[in-house]
């Protein structure tokens, strides 16, 4: 009689290649994924050795919930070690793409200090109530809210808000609803926090230059 062999679980080998895949396309949670992220945290030194070869370094927060990948620091000058190219691109933010962050990250920081639930979740309008007051006043105040929310959209995409799905009830009329995602604490950290009173009021400045610069074009374009 042939001994029969079930079969309980994926191979270490299938969940390792899910695992490499999984981080190079983006940042995993646990929530999204609890399986996967369990063997994450089995396999994670694995991990970290694949990822080496490619110059990259795993971030693992497990009392938060999230894994992704970064660059290593680029060689210096006098450093012999050859530069390989960026797997993780950098991407330049916009100030108003900064400030929301930036707001959003003391937010993140009040809301732990008052302890309770873990999710800090803002309405649509606390978002954009949350921006306004740091941005110049403009003559049109719809177009300031097609902004912030352009802004909102491009925080989303880059994964730092993530947009809740509206209650039955309420789908058809209420403002949408989005979870501050933990991750922003790694990319937004304490040092820079302690700076943001200096940042904010660049910020401010700059701003403020860009929107008197487009007025100005504005006037100069009416008169012509």
């Amino acid at each position: 009689m042939e001994e029969e062999h079930a079969n309980t679980a994926p191979a270490p080998a299938a969940d390792l290649s899910v695992l490499l895949i999984s981080l190079l396309k983006g940042v995993l949670y646990r929530e999204s994924d609890e399986r996967l992220w369990g063997a994450l945290l089995n396999l994670q030194a694995r991990v970290r050795d694949y990822m080496a070869v490619l110059n990259l370094d795993l971030v693992l927060d497990e009392a938060e919930g999230y894994a992704f990948l970064k660059s290593r620091p680029e060689p210096t000058d006098d450093d012999p070690t050859p530069r390989l190219p960026r797997l993780v691109a950098r991407r330049p933010l916009s100030f108003p793409v900064s400030l929301l962050l930036a707001l959003l990250r003391r937010k993140l920081a009040e809301f732990d200090a008052g302890g309770g639930d873990t999710r800090l979740v803002l309405g649509r309008d606390d978002i954009v109530e949350l921006v306004r007051v740091f941005l110049p006043d403009g003559p049109n105040e719809a177009k300031l809210i097609d902004q912030i929310e352009s802004t909102i959209n491009k925080v989303v995409e880059l994964g730092f808000l993530h947009k809740l799905k509206p209650a039955a009830a309420a789908a058809a009329t209420g403002p949408a609803s989005y979870e501050v995602r933990r991750i922003l604490k790694a990319f937004v950290d304490a040092q820079w926090l302690a700076e943001f009173d200096a940042r904010l009021a660049v910020y401010q400045t700059q701003l403020s230059g860009v929107l008197s610069a487009t007025a100005a074009r504005g006037e100069g374009e009416g008169h012509e």
